[in-house]
């Protein structure tokens, strides 16, 4: 491959990159066509961005992303498969429900959510467990929207009692 072609590859994996809130690097490699087919259905359901890459391009363009992606580096061995998303736990729930299906791959190898580096298969809990921003959203309106209720509620059931014990104290003075 001509040097040129290695550098607009390098480019289209940063703006891919870029154009997304995080990535994981999955291993793909032992999954026959049927499973591939349906990963990428389910990616594409998901709007999850999968990509096959060399990993020696892909470690040139993380090095040309601000940030330090350093601890991601060595997880770039044997084939390595790019997914790009907007939801920080949609993939990881993805690949959670390709392995329930008894499927030992797809593999995750690292990921890059929110600001933070995950490295191995054994933080898909942590990453299925990652709140998406809606999900924080929603939280955090529930949580402000909650005491307001109570106090509605409070006054609401609290103004029969006031009411009935002014009523019988106007009425006790005539």
């Amino acid at each position: 491959m001509k040097k040129e072609d290695k550098a607009i590859i390098i480019n289209e994996i940063v703006d891919t990159i870029k154009s997304y809130n995080g990535f994981y690097l999955v291993e793909t490699a032992g999954l026959d066509a049927e499973k591939t087919s349906a990963l990428r259905r389910a990616c594409f359901n998901a709007d999850i961005k999968l990509v096959v890459v060399k990993n020696t391009l892909l470690h040139k363009a993380l090095e040309q992303l601000e940030g330090d992606y350093s601890e991601l580096y060595p997880c770039l061995k044997e084939s390595t498969s790019l997914m790009c998303t907007n939801v920080g736990n949609a993939p990881a729930k993805l690949l959670k429900d390709f392995i329930k299906k008894g499927d030992t791959l797809p593999l995750l190898k690292g990921a890059y959510v929110e600001g933070t580096a995950y490295v191995g298969a054994d933080q898909m809990d942590a990453l299925a467990a990652i709140k998406s921003k809606n999900e924080l959203i929603a939280d955090v309106i529930a949580l402000l929207q909650s005491p307001a209720k109570n106090v509605i509620s409070a006054l609401q059931s609290g103004a029969n009692t006031i009411h009935g014990v002014l009523e019988t104290l106007s009425k006790k003075e005539n």
